[in-house]
């Protein structure tokens, strides 16, 4: 039976789920040092709770319901990444791996307790049919999504390419609820996008660490021409994970043999490992800034950190979401799937990212909201896996923000970075920071 683990999202897709990463093992010894701590005998009081409703329940209901139930009760107890996947959504999170499958197109989350499009995905459906961040569905097929749980609303909204969905969305400047009707299409997924940006700055966005994430990078920059470049800029605002090994694949185009990248501590020493960088000599020497939101979690926060610790970028823009742990994804005998916790990581330097975050070395505020509004952390989760500083007692500070990002990446533009109406402030300054640099490097060069 095969184990992988995952690093990525803390909100579910229907335009790529987070991903999964090399095995870890679970050790045997884990069940039973259950046995041994007393955890078995309280099996019995379950089941005759099982027992007692099974026979004298008001209605009749089916056994397996209740079981699944029960699993899912059980894992709430721990943190709130860790959870158990039905035979039909652990295939769905199989499907999206792969970046392709049959939907509209659009990001979601729950926030608020309410169904909300973290992004519509561009060139898709959602997209043209005129979805927008922040939208509230509130209607799937006229049914309420009010008690709709992620994984319920995927199936909806999923379905065979060319058939029709039809969803309610209440909109903050709309009057009423606006009503569309859209044609699901086969979703195709691409993770990078690249241009030039003005004086002769190379553009790289990552928008997920999927499969292909590192080679695709390489082979956007190789287009920019690397040569020509003043510098790079890699955007992961809103960047919610994936691949911890696409995480370590781009960050080895930039580091020379040997770097450390991250390291991972668990319980049991086989989820206790090191990955470092390969490459001799790195594809690009380009200076970088990298830049983040409160929408970046996991993977970015890798890449985000190994960069900041090995001092080959400059992190720009706001504290990152804090997303520091591990989930091993372990596939059950009957189809079913379960995420479980089970290491934190940390960069080269030692900094554990989980509920803390990485601070940006220039700090930006986006200006895409309004009124300044806390912004919500892996910290905030219920149940989540506290910091070393909340084991000590020390509460953080509310971080207020003018920029959006929550839960489930805030409310960005198509491709995770502000609204093409209000100026890209957080872009700015990372562009005027490499070409600072650049002219700075030619005045040096004059001078010797």
């Amino acid at each position: 039976m095969s184990k992988k683990h995952q690093v990525g999202s803390w909100m579910l897709w229907l335009a790529a789920a987070g991903g999964l990463a090399v095995g870890l093992a679970l050790s045997p010894m884990s069940i039973t040092s259950a046995r041994e701590g007393g955890t078995y005998p309280e099996l019995r009081t379950f089941t005759e709770v099982l027992s007692l409703v099974e026979t004298n329940y008001v209605n009749e209901i089916e056994g397996k319901k209740l079981i699944r139930g029960a699993i899912r009760g059980l894992l709430r107890t721990l943190d709130p990444h860790t959870s158990y996947m039905s035979p039909e959504f652990y295939k769905e999170m199989q499907v999206e791996t792969s970046g392709r499958f049959g939907g509209l197109g659009i990001e979601i989350t729950v926030r608020s307790g309410v169904l909300t499009v973290v992004t519509p995905i561009e060139d898709t459906p959602a997209y043209r049919e005129g979805i927008k961040a922040g939208d509230q569905i509130v209607e799937i097929e006229g049914k309420s999504t009010k008690e709709m749980n992620l994984q319920g609303a995927v199936r909806m909204l999923r379905g065979v390419p060319g058939s029709k969905v039809t969803i309610t969305v209440f909109r903050k400047d709309a009057k009423k609820p606006l009503k569309f009707t859209i044609t699901r299409e086969v979703i195709r997924i691409k993770s990078v996008r690249s241009r030039m940006e003005r004086g002769g700055v190379g553009y790289v966005r990552i928008r997920s660490f999927q499969s292909s994430t590192g080679e695709e990078v390489r082979k956007a920059i190789e287009k920019l021409g690397p040569e020509e470049m003043k510098g790079l800029v890699i955007d992961l605002r809103n960047n919610p994970g994936g691949l911890l090994s696409q995480a370590v694949s781009v960050s080895n185009l930039f580091l020379g043999a040997g770097k450390l990248i991250v390291y991972t501590k668990g319980r049991v020493n086989n989820q206790r490992n090191r990955y470092t960088s390969s490459d001799q000599d790195p594809s690009f020497k380009m200076p970088v800034v990298v830049l983040v939101n409160p929408g970046s979690a996991s993977a970015s926060e890798i890449v985000a950190g190994a960069f900041q610790d090995l001092k080959r970028a400059t992190v720009v823009g706001e504290k990152t979401f804090g997303k520091g742990s591990v989930q091993t994804i372990v596939p059950l005998t009957d189809g079913s799937g379960l995420r479980l916790t089970t290491a934190l990581y940390y960069t080269p330097n030692g900094r554990l990212i989980q509920g803390k975050g990485i601070e940006p070395d220039i700090i930006v505020a986006s200006p895409v909201a309004v009124s300044p509004r806390r912004i919500l952390r892996e910290r905030d989760l219920p149940g989540h896996l506290p910091s070393e500083d909340e084991k000590k007692g020390v509460k953080p500070g509310e971080t207020p923000s003018t920029g959006g990002g929550s839960t489930g990446g805030g409310s960005a533009g198509a491709q995770g970075a502000p609204e093409a109406k209000v100026k890209d402030v957080q872009l700015e300054r990372a562009l005027d920071h490499l070409l600072k640099g650049a002219q700075a490097g030619k005045l040096a060069k004059k001078g010797a």
